[in-house]
């Protein structure tokens, strides 16, 4: 059964070679949904593979760690996994449509692939160095993604994240390097164990952890590390933009960040604190900064700088409690912002505009993009009873009980101003005054509404009908993983043997 971890890596990257040799438009759109398909039904598969047989570890040629690379899954890297692939696979369906308006689909399939092959290699590498070689092969595919229009603005918006993330790599290589300089070892569960052994007081190790946590902080887009995001996500195509904010800036970056605190390095006190004062700080700028844009997609990246806060809220937190209410918020965030973007990418496919102020009156002429539209915005405020209502009660929850009131009513008010400019986006595009230049405007094609519809309806079973079967077989296994620590090291060494 372990043979069937590379396959993560495998499907995207062999079907990105084979797209690219054959020149034919109808393959290319088969086997693209067919290779995301493929991964999802894999990804579940493996879940059901994990809660039977714990761990599940597999060495690269047959070469045992710390020697060899070994990819490992457990039930942290199979929530993101489950989440990367069912993105990805709305995406790829809705780019049928979608990226038909843009010149060379086969090229953006070619490099969708790339970037998908790049997040799974990050989540299921138990090497380090492995892990910076798939960080950066999903990244400058991403490059490439966020610049596919060629015009002035995603040419600008793509070199400015390009520069920004390569500065990010710099600090996480360096932290690699440091790191096998004391340890002598890439393997996670070897630089745990050896770390444990030798004890991690030595003052290079604070010294790493500032360099990972800038460097993937910024892969997060956290404030201080966000001034790429609000220009790289608008400018991006929509699939790709629901791909950069729902799934890249998780796997890139908070996934990193959880698995390299939690699982190698241990996380103190201090660093607790500092993930709350992130997660409150990226919480309220990314609110205020988001209520004053007018560009639809624009005000979606804020948004996202805003919610990703949470998650960080959660871990800074560190509460059995909170940690799932984080990783509940990760899935939640995946699906409705991923389902806000491929709205925004609608109305621009038929109205020409991401300019709030040129719309109005969208819901007659546009019923599927206005009503799934509004279940995102409703979800991602926090309102009873779609998912993302219970996520937020949870990390608020939690805060209370962990003696932190004040960290509670900052989410709360964040989750009020979150409603006022989700609000506003729906009043100004859907339920504003008809526009006379509407008329010609129409409902998108049906490749376009399915992913819409699809995600539309996760965010509400999600919410009260599937949180027992998320809590007990896919968020429960995350946070234990987390809950672990350290301890992450043992399990793993033992399934090397």
């Amino acid at each position: 059964m372990n043979n069937l971890i590379p396959l993560f890596v495998a499907i995207p990257l062999g079907s990105a070679f084979l797209i690219s040799l054959i020149k034919n438009k109808r393959f290319a759109d088969l086997w693209v949904n067919l290779a995301t398909l493929s991964l999802l039904c894999l990804s579940v598969y493996s879940l059901f593979l994990v809660r039977l047989n714990g761990v599940m570890v597999y060495k690269m040629g047959g070469w045992i760690p710390p020697i060899g690379i070994s990819l490992v899954l457990d039930g942290l890297s199979i929530l993101l996994l489950i989440t990367v692939n069912l993105i990805a696979l709305f995406a790829t369906i809705y780019s049928l449509s979608y990226m038909e308006r843009y010149t060379s689909k086969r090229k953006f399939y070619v490099l969708f692939l790339l970037m998908l092959g790049g997040m799974n290699g990050v989540i299921i590498t138990g090497d380090m160095f492995n892990l910076f070689v798939f960080l950066e092969i999903a990244s400058v595919a991403s490059y490439a993604l966020v610049a596919f229009g060629v015009e002035a603005e995603e040419l600008e918006a793509s070199f400015k994240y390009m520069v920004l993330s390569c500065v990010a790599s710099s600090f996480v290589l360096l932290g690699i390097a440091l790191l096998y300089s004391y340890t002598s070892s890439l393997n996670m569960a070897d630089i745990s164990h050896i770390l444990q052994s030798k004890g991690s007081g030595h003052q290079i190790i604070p010294f790493v952890s500032v360099l990972f946590l800038m460097g993937f902080g910024l892969k997060a887009a956290i404030v201080p590390f966000h001034a790429w995001l609000p220009d790289a996500h608008p400018s991006a195509p929509a699939p790709i933009s629901a791909m950069l904010s729902g799934v890249l800036i998780k796997a890139l970056g908070v996934y990193t960040i959880l698995r390299i605190f939690f699982s190698v390095l241990g996380v103190t006190t201090q660093l607790s604190y500092l993930f709350l004062a992130l997660g409150a700080i990226s919480m309220v700028a990314g609110g205020l900064l988001a209520i004053g844009q007018n560009d639809f997609k624009r005000l979606l990246a804020y948004s996202s700088i805003s919610q990703i806060g949470y998650i960080f809220l959660a871990i800074g937190i560190g509460t059995p409690l909170a940690i799932l209410g984080g990783l509940f918020h990760l899935f939640n965030h995946a699906i409705f912002k991923s389902l806000l973007f491929l709205n925004s990418g609608a109305v621009e496919y038929a109205t020409g505009t991401r300019d709030l102020r040129k719309m109005g009156g969208l819901n007659q002429e546009m019923p599927v993009t206005a009503g799934t539209s509004l279940v995102g915005s409703l979800s991602i405020s926090g309102i009873p009873p779609l998912n993302g209502f219970w996520s937020k009660l949870i990390i608020i929850i939690a805060a209370v009980s962990a003696g932190r009131p004040i960290i509670a009513l900052i989410a709360v008010a964040v989750s009020i101003l979150t409603l006022a400019y989700y609000l506003k986006l729906q009043r100004y595009a859907f339920f504003g005054e008809k526009r006379p230049s509407s008329q010609s405007i129409k409902e998108v094609p049906l490749s376009m509404r399915i992913p819409m519809i699809a995600l539309s309806l996760i965010c509400i079973v999600g919410g009260v009908l599937l949180i027992p079967a998320l809590r007990n077989n896919f968020l429960g296994p995350a946070t234990d993983v987390l809950l672990r620590g350290t301890d992450y090291a043992r399990v793993v060494i033992e399934n090397l043997r």
